[in-house]
């Protein structure tokens, strides 16, 4: 079994986005964070056994964490091609025959899950595409890990509340951005984002 820190370093050396689409809000999650909410979901019995799956998976680092923890089987969910084809590139190294890759939208899903792992659009583009992903998430699992601006924190306790899921944990992060899209200014920015474990009452 690896180790957290393990972890973070196997996680630093996955491909990341070479054109991502502003449209799609695709940004790399960073591999320290992604370890965190890894291993405390490894830890509250979330992963080794389950079946789960990455939301709007973009190149994998999720779902491909949950792999090398031990999750029994990984469904990665993402409708860009592009990006599809890196989190091929990422997953081959771990001749891992446990996963399926769905290239879809996310509201085609359909498949129950043990834990839905997302780290979604935050809706400053798309409108409400943070929410399609939680809805989608509270129908198919009774434990997600979801990641949001922290600013939207009333609306995603109150969209919990009305899907009767509950937050007994949640991780504040000061999120890297590395310079993507031209409107950037800095080479670096850093975004207050919460990662929020929502459970079914």
């Amino acid at each position: 079994m690896l180790t957290k820190k393990q972890l973070a370093i196997q996680l630093s050396k996955l491909a990341s986005f070479e054109k991502p689409k502003i449209k799609l809000e695709q940004y790399t999650t960073d591999s320290e964070i992604a370890a965190t909410i890894l291993w405390d979901a490894l830890m509250k019995g979330d992963i080794v056994g389950k079946t789960v799956a990455d939301f709007g998976a973009g190149t994998g680092i999720l779902g491909i964490g949950a792999l090398l923890l031990g999750a029994k089987h990984v469904f990665f969910v993402e409708k860009d091609t592009d990006a599809v084809r890196i989190l091929q590139t990422n997953i081959l190294p771990l001749r891992a025959e446990n996963y399926e890759i769905r290239q879809m939208d996310v509201k085609d899903f359909q498949e129950r899950v043990d834990t839905v792992l997302q780290n979604p659009p935050f809706g400053t583009r798309q409108e409400h595409a943070d929410k399609i992903f939680l809805e989608k998430a509270f129908s198919l699992s009774n434990v997600v890990y979801s990641f949001h601006k922290t600013a939207t924190d009333v609306f995603v306790r109150a969209i919990a509340a009305d899907h009767a899921f509950t937050i007994p944990e949640y991780y504040s992060f000061s999120f890297p951005l590395r310079q993507t899209y031209a409107h950037q200014i800095k080479k670096r920015e850093l975004i207050e984002v919460t990662c929020y474990r929502l459970v079914k009452q």
